[in-house]
């Protein structure tokens, strides 16, 4: 039986992003991303969405700890061309992405721009800069990031996140078992130490059974979840839509 949920600091989060150690463990996210099947796993998830979309305008997506965006960009790779146009909000607390991928998005059709910040400032990404007024998103991303929160913050942002958007795609570590026989042999993926460290930290943080889905807000009937593992070592997913 694992043992209670436990959030701890991990090591990149306080690395600059010009430390050559934050990059590299940058890289490594890539290599463990595809040891995870990760791509996979959000594509099934977005192609289950695809209905009900809004017409006549770009879809509104923000990514929460988005990083250097590359991850999403492998993904709005393998989507188009079943989607349509996208306007994409890369929030994460150091801006990360590079002239090539922002330009990659643009050949796609989805116009990516980045927000600098905490999610938990929560005026941040909700304000809308063109309208002047609050933002409401067709579709939210949380991809390894969810874990970073100790249980009071998580409820808070998810209660942000059910009053502000249509939906909500999280895909976080699952906490059991194999995956923390997987975070301890991550090592022979060849990362470096930050990554091997942020492994065990990640799943020790992670969720089981319905975890996540009990912290959303009970008070919003309206939305639909589903919480379920989804993959071998990867995640433990929620999907919530209203």
């Amino acid at each position: 039986m694992m043992q209670a949920r436990r959030v701890l600091p991990e090591l990149l989060d306080s690395l600059p992003s010009h430390d050559p150690a934050a990059q590299r463990a940058r890289r490594d996210l890539q290599r463990v991303h595809r040891a995870m099947g990760t791509r996979r796993v959000l594509l099934r998830a977005l192609g289950n969405l695809r209905s009900n979309w809004p017409s006549g305008r770009p879809l509104r997506v923000l990514e929460l700890g988005a990083g250097d965006g590359t991850q999403l960009l492998e993904v709005a790779r393998c989507l188009q061309p079943a989607w349509p146009a996208v306007e994409l909000t890369l929030l994460d607390r150091q801006p990360l992405l590079s002239a090539a991928t922002q330009q990659a998005y643009r050949a796609l059709g989805w116009n990516a721009q980045v927000c600098v910040g905490d999610v938990l400032d929560v005026a941040l990404w909700r304000r809308d800069p063109a309208q002047a007024g609050v933002r409401r998103w067709d579709l939210v991303l949380a991809n390894l990031f969810l874990h970073h929160f100790h249980d009071a913050a998580l409820l808070g942002l998810l209660t942000d996140l059910a009053a502000s958007s249509d939906r909500v795609l999280a895909c976080e570590p699952r906490r059991a078992p194999l995956a923390w026989a997987g975070s301890k042999l991550i090592g022979l993926l060849g990362v470096n130490a930050v990554t091997r460290s942020d492994a065990v930290l990640s799943v020790q943080a992670g969720f089981c059974a319905q975890e996540l889905s009990n912290l959303w807000p009970a008070a919003n009937p309206t939305w639909c979840l589903r919480e379920y593992p989804a993959g071998l070592f990867s995640a433990q997913r929620l999907k919530a839509a209203a």
